[in-house]
């Protein structure tokens, strides 16, 4: 015996959550998400898919850096002449 969804609970193709389980689950999902990025940021680690949706963004048409060359950078950053700052 094969199960097929209601009609009602199926929704076309890119149409977004087709049920309120799913509505709930990418709210979660989405604030976890939120919240990964900031724990990310404050201990230091970079966030290469937040440097490539800022550059899709505000700098179109511009080369990106590959996750090496960015992670690098990052840390040349941080740690590059003169060492961490405290201000």
């Amino acid at each position: 015996m094969t199960l097929r969804p209601r009609e009602e609970n199926c929704a076309p193709h890119g149409a977004g959550p087709a049920r309120p389980e799913d509505a709930f689950r990418a709210r979660i999902r989405n604030r976890l998400d939120a919240v990964r990025r900031v724990y990310v940021q404050l201990i230091g680690i970079p966030d290469y898919e937040g440097y490539l949706a800022h550059m899709a963004q505000n700098h179109p048409g511009e080369i990106v850096l590959s996750r090496k060359a960015f992670c690098a950078r990052a840390i040349d950053r941080k740690y590059g002449v003169g060492g961490p700052r405290c201000c």
